[in-house]
């Protein structure tokens, strides 16, 4: 099997898990944070909800520089808002990689902010790090916003303690 499969497949697995951690999020408490510093529970579900665009964006480009960078944030105000931005940032980068040969693994991808460069490494590694592990890292800190806000929080990897008689 390709790499490219691989991610494919990877890539459908875990857009199955997320967007059973999204169907949690309330909007009611969308401006709530655990913490000053942390991210609100709405932005940060919508962040979740969009990083599956980073998997066309690394295939079909060069390089990010947010110096020019638009990002028209949709206005989410309910969970069927954000489950449709995320099916289809995922329908998107299901149809890129479907068709991708990955012949382009090895070429660099740069993040920059006009002259400022944050990174340049091979599109592959982006994929993995910035595109499928950012969204991985969000994700579970969505598990913990729900903990804390006393919603059951959806099994990812198997069980959680909200799935277990008695817990």
């Amino acid at each position: 099997m390709s790499l490219t499969k691989h991610l494919l497949n990877e890539l459908k697995q875990e857009a199955a898990t997320t967007r059973k951690v999204l169907e949690r999020i309330p909007f009611d408490k969308s401006d709530w944070k655990p913490h000053e510093k942390s991210m609100a529970l709405g932005k940060l579900a919508l962040h979740v909800a969009e990083l599956p665009g980073w998997v066309s964006m690394t295939i079909l480009t060069d390089e990010l520089n947010f110096a020019n960078f638009k990002n028209e944030r949709k206005e989410v105000t309910t969970t069927e808002d954000l489950l449709a931005i995320h099916d289809e940032h995922v329908a998107q980068a299901v149809s890129v990689l479907e068709n991708y040969d990955g012949s382009t693994f090895d070429a660099p991808w740069t993040l920059r902010t006009g002259d400022m460069v944050h990174f340049t490494m091979p599109r592959y590694n982006v994929l993995r790090s910035m595109a499928l592990n950012h969204l991985y890292h969000h994700r579970s800190q969505l598990g913990v916003y729900l903990r804390l806000l006393n919603i059951p929080v959806p099994g990812m990897y198997g069980p959680t303690a909200d799935d277990m008689p008695g817990k």
